[in-house]
């Protein structure tokens, strides 16, 4: 029978998602009730690591008590860096795990709870490979993750989309335009898909099915000869036209950061549009970080709530290298390898996809 574990450690990690806070919260709570220590690893594993600024930190429950409906985490994150292939301010990159895991044990951490999408729980497979004991938490706001049914912070980024394709609408009848909203969505188009039907879009773009900027404009006319004065079309920042590629955008990051990300389909969209319809008046928003920041809703409070209580659970039942998952009507636990095995996109042929097109949505791929 293994040892009950008297330490635990929780880091978040990858973008920060509506829910973070919950889950964290939960931990604590349900861990303070069993007895045991929690320690807060800050800006992802940094606090793990010499020279980077994080630490590490006890949590009680008066710290995370009202914290349950707080945006973002208040133990900070990052997304730059995996310990496995650290890069120093000259560029060179080094591995730095077995660092991370002796910092583990001096500090007595018997269980890593470690919260994050598919480049965290890579880590946390690979801390559980070197001999730590890592319970992982998924978290992605893209909802992409084959190993569980559902993340928290989708359903908040779905209602924020919703929310501005409806300010976005009054705004398009008003001046009898064609509204194009970028979304987030690198692989995969859940979001695209569930705010676009929620939301009322005429078009929606998913990386999944490639579309032809003929059949979008097509579309659009239709729409407009129809008696319609105006359209929605919702744009997946992953999306790329049949036999095209995705659209990256510039940044300034800074010396380790990278010096593209993923962007401006949106954009593109509209001019391939405007070439086809120039007659079309069209504007484009991208609504970029809002989709993840703010007060998550109710669900994905509950939901991160769970999987913060079923990782606790998990530790005490002594289980290793798991996952916990969101698995209807209950929380499980999976191995930790399906995390990273296979995202989980949406399917082009599926019942969601039919319904949006009997709604008349275009996806412009016919």
């Amino acid at each position: 029978m293994p040892t009950p574990p008297r330490k635990l450690a929780i880091a978040t990690g990858g973008g920060d998602c509506p829910g973070l806070n919950a889950v964290i919260r939960a931990v604590v709570l349900r861990a303070h009730a069993a007895g045991l220590e929690v320690l807060g690893v800050e800006d992802g594993l940094n606090g793990l690591l010499e020279g980077t600024g994080a630490t590490v930190r006890a949590l009680t429950p008066v710290e995370v008590a009202p914290i349950l409906g707080r945006g973002g985490t208040i133990l900070g994150t990052t997304n730059r860096c995996s310990p496995f292939a650290w890069r120093d301010p000259d560029g060179a990159t080094r591995d730095r795990g077995d660092e991370l895991l002796a910092r583990a044990r001096a500090l007595g951490i018997d269980v890593l709870i470690n919260v994050g999408g598919d480049g965290s729980q890579a880590i946390s497979l690979e801390l559980a490979r070197r001999g730590l004991t890592v319970i992982g938490v998924p978290k992605t706001i893209d909802n992409d993750l084959d190993a569980t049914v559902e993340t928290f912070g989708f359903g908040t980024a779905v209602q924020v989309v919703t929310d501005a394709l409806d300010r976005l609408r009054t705004t398009a009848e008003s001046h009898d335009r064609t509204m194009i909203l970028e979304v987030m969505g690198r692989h995969a188009g859940w979001i695209a898909l569930h705010s676009g039907i929620a939301g009322g879009a005429d078009v929606i773009l998913i990386p999944e099915l490639p579309y032809a900027p003929a059949h979008v404009a097509r579309d659009l006319q239709r729409t407009f000869a129809s008696g319609r004065h105006f359209a929605l079309v919702v744009v997946a920042e992953g999306c790329a036209c049949v036999g095209g590629e995705v659209t990256h955008r510039p940044v300034a990051s800074g010396r380790l950061g990278p010096s593209s990300i993923l962007g401006g389909a949106g954009q593109r969209v509209a001019e391939e549009i405007a070439a086809i319809v120039p007659e079309l008046e069209l504007r484009v928003t991208a609504l970029g970080h809002i989709q993840r920041g703010g007060t998550p809703t109710a669900y994905d409070r509950l939901l991160a709530s769970r999987l913060g209580v079923e990782a606790v659970e998990a530790a005490l039942r002594g289980e290793r290298s798991v996952l916990v998952s969101s698995q209807p009507p209950d929380i499980r636990t999976v191995p930790l390898e399906l995390a990273v095995k296979k995202m989980r996109a949406v399917d082009p042929q599926g019942q969601l996809v039919a319904h949006a097109r009997g709604l008349g949505i275009s996806f412009g791929d016919a």
